[in-house]
């Protein structure tokens, strides 16, 4: 079994470094063609921090084990919010100041909506993943004329600089600009390559836990998958917060959280269509919808810019090690 463990740990710490390789060289690239730094951290970023949770669903489905793509996706989202988000916190109390991110809040409700009502029959099938798919282009596509719209007011000569998205700043800050175009590929490249072998190894190893330990697919993709998967966010949130980004912080939790139920969900979906373990819609979806509430809450900022102290961030925290005991209490079997 220790070989087990061994692919696992070994395929999280690749997949976090081919993630943010990944992430890297498609950033750099698009900026070389001349995309917007704000455009590039609204799609390429935020779609690039879900590639672990992508990879790691769609090779666990085309192995006949959909239920850790469903956990993963799930999960992920769970991990982001009550465990990213209450340690940064804890490090860092963030400030929520950003027009764009009041407008993402709805998105992401509608999405985990979405993702609920197509679950609610206890199946996820070929029409719901296409349906999840096809959202996923949408969103990219409104992310797309929100970023340009902002821009537009950006560059408008009557608007102040005070009023500029904070946003637009920090991705000005951290999309890289040093990249030869050459260099970009290159990462860009080996870090998708790295992605998919290290997902393989990443699946394997956790089947064979499954197996082992006689726990369910479901219930190792809420685990040990979501919680690896989830590594770059923490890594990327904790280093906005303490530059004092606090907008892209929570920002990359948004964006992550909306491709997660929308783009990885639907591969489970697509390649091996299956019936929903009970637990799903009783103990699971549940848990993820009332965290974004919880998010939403916390952070939209009703009478001025949003915050989540550190009182808050330890309640997320304490929030995910009672749905880990929870999974410990009910996911044996």
């Amino acid at each position: 079994m220790w070989m087990s463990w061994l692919a696992v740990v070994g395929g999280l710490v690749f997949l976090v470094w081919s993630a943010e390789r990944f992430v890297h060289g498609a950033a750099g690239l698009a900026r070389n063609l001349g995309v917007s730094p704000l455009i590039i951290g609204m799609t390429i970023m935020g779609f690039g921090t879900s590639a672990p949770e992508m990879l790691v669903s769609g090779m666990a489905a085309s192995s006949g084990n959909p239920g850790i793509g469903i956990g993963n996706a799930l999960g992920s989202n769970i991990a982001n919010i009550a465990l990213v988000l209450g340690v940064t916190a804890l490090i860092m109390p963030l400030t929520v100041d950003s027009g764009i991110l009041r407008r993402e809040f709805p998105v992401l409700f509608a999405v985990t909506l979405l993702a609920g009502a197509l679950m609610l029959d206890g199946e996820l099938g070929v029409l719901d993943g296409t349906i999840l798919l096809g959202s996923t282009a949408l969103l990219i596509f409104w992310m797309i004329w929100l970023g340009k719209r902002s821009q537009a007011v950006a560059s408008d000569p009557q608007i102040t600089a005070s009023v500029t998205d904070p946003l637009t700043g920090e991705f000005e800050r951290e999309v890289p600009s040093s990249l030869s175009t050459g260099q970009a590929v290159f990462w860009a490249i080996l870090g998708l390559v790295a992605l998919v072998l290290s997902s393989k190894l990443l699946v394997w190893g956790a089947v064979d836990i499954a197996r082992d330990l006689g726990v369910s697919d479901l219930v190792i993709g809420l685990t040990i998958i979501a919680i690896g998967t989830s590594l770059p966010e923490l890594a990327a949130s904790v280093m906005s917060a303490l530059k004092g980004e606090d907008d892209m912080a929570v920002g990359n939790i948004i964006g992550s959280n909306m491709f997660n139920l929308l783009a990885v969900l639907a591969l489970p979906g697509l390649i091996a269509p299956s019936i929903l373990e009970p637990a799903v819609l009783q103990r699971d979806f549940p848990v993820v919808a009332g965290l974004t509430l919880v998010l939403f809450l916390m952070a939209y900022g009703f009478r001025g810019p949003g915050r989540i102290n550190r009182l808050e961030g330890g309640l997320l925290l304490a929030c995910f090690v009672g749905y880990m005991t929870w999974l410990g209490m009910t996911g044996l079997g």
